[in-house]
């Protein structure tokens, strides 16, 4: 079967570097691209608790394109392995099941928490992590009977969406209702981190809250937020005018750009204030903040316009950040890091983050179909990437390919 593979080696990373910056096509395309779409051997069941897929619809992550570029600090290469089958936001049909299984069969609609953890590693007793039901954050993403990986998609023995067939535990599958479209559950993965990060920093009513980037996953946090019940003030930062319009329909009160200071002095009453040198920095300001972007630039703002005991959730992933922690420490602020999502407690219950995005989406809680704008066979990557690269320029939000 075709797949969209993903490899790269120490030397061929600091060529790819060097030539990148010339070239960013040299990622993707040519001799030494980290990218490759060929045959690999249909997956087989790697056990009785295991199911295989077959594909419908995988979306295309930034986070993809972040490894496909190579801007992901290696800190996290020993929790992936390669050559692996990119895409992790996934739906498609169960046309095979283990002996084990009983709460699926054949035919079934669903999608797929990807996350690797101690359960499908068959690793017993499980971690701290996931003895806590934070299975994203799993200790032995390295450990266990399969190759190291944090997910599908990053782990060469348990391919990703981007094949027409893939296999997953039991623990990582969620039957999609009648409902919810085969688009749709493939859009339940990044709502389901968009939730767990608002669970994590849930707003009160009278909170003022930012959130910094109006791509997929910001937009999310303000309908996951709105979702919730919460009656905050929400304000969006995106520069990008066909993504601010779709952070307004999500609940956003208003959408910025430009000088983030001004703004928040003018939204929450904070004071600015001008240092001997460097950036202002306010007393008072955003109650919560949720930073979709996470580079130095971004991160060292909200900190700066962030309240007294404010809370930062980093949901983008930057590279060599680096902060002033001054405002950290004058102003009692918590920094809060975001990957994943697992088990919250629900009307005095634990439940996966899947499930109530897929419940949220159901009782139409949520919007995730206007959001997909462009959809793409897996031969056309080269096109798919190429077009999440200039997103603003195609006016692109979710894309995905489609089986």
């Amino acid at each position: 079967m075709k797949a969209l593979r993903f490899s790269v080696t120490t030397p061929q990373f600091l060529a790819l570097k060097a030539l990148g910056a010339f070239s960013p096509k040299a990622y993707y395309q040519g001799p030494l691209a980290t990218l490759r779409y060929g045959d690999i051997p249909e997956p087989e069941l790697p056990g009785p608790e295991w199911m295989k897929i077959k594909t419908r619809f995988c979306g295309f992550c930034a986070s993809d394109l972040n490894l496909i570029l190579l801007r992901d600090s290696p800190s996290a290469s020993p929790f992936t392995s390669f050559p692996c089958v990119l895409g992790h936001e996934v739906s498609g049909d169960i046309m095979e099941t283990g002996t084990a299984i009983t709460d699926f069969q054949t035919g079934d609609l669903v999608t797929v928490a990807p996350n690797l953890s101690c359960a499908a590693r068959e690793i017993d007793p499980p971690c701290e992590a996931c003895r806590a039901g934070r299975v994203g954050n799993c200790e032995n993403f390295a450990e266990g009977r399969f190759a190291p990986g944090m997910f599908n998609g990053i782990c060469r023995d348990v391919n990703g969406g981007f094949a027409p067939l893939m296999v997953a535990h039991q623990s990582q599958v969620f039957k999609l209702p009648e409902e919810i479209s085969a688009e749709e559950g493939a859009m339940i993965e990044p709502l389901a981190v968009a939730l767990q990060a608002v669970y994590d920093n849930r707003p009160e009513d009278s909170d003022h809250v930012l959130v910094v980037g109006a791509g997929v996953i910001g937009t999310l946090v303000v309908q996951s937020i709105r979702a919730l019940g919460c009656e905050c003030r929400i304000t969006v930062s995106e520069p990008q005018a066909h993504s601010a319009e779709i952070a307004k329909k999500a609940g956003a009160d208003e959408v910025v750009s430009g000088d983030l200071f001004a703004h928040a002095a003018r939204i929450t009453g904070a004071r600015r204030y001008k240092p001997m040198l460097g950036k202002d920095i306010l007393m008072g300001g955003f109650h919560r903040v949720f930073d979709c972007v996470g580079h130095t630039r971004t991160l060292n703002t909200v900190m700066r316009c962030m309240a007294v005991g404010g809370k930062l959730s980093v949901v983008g992933i930057g590279h060599d950040v680096k902060l002033d922690l001054t405002p950290l420490w004058l102003k009692f602020q918590q920094i809060h890091g975001v990957f994943s999502y697992g088990q919250v407690r629900i009307n005095g219950e634990m439940q996966h983050v899947f499930q109530a995005a897929i419940e949220l989406l159901q009782q139409k809680r949520v919007s995730l179909g206007h959001m997909i704008t462009h959809t793409f066979s897996l031969a056309d990557y080269v096109t798919l990437i190429e077009t999440n690269m200039e997103k603003g320029k195609h006016q692109a939000i979710k894309t995905m390919v489609a089986f």
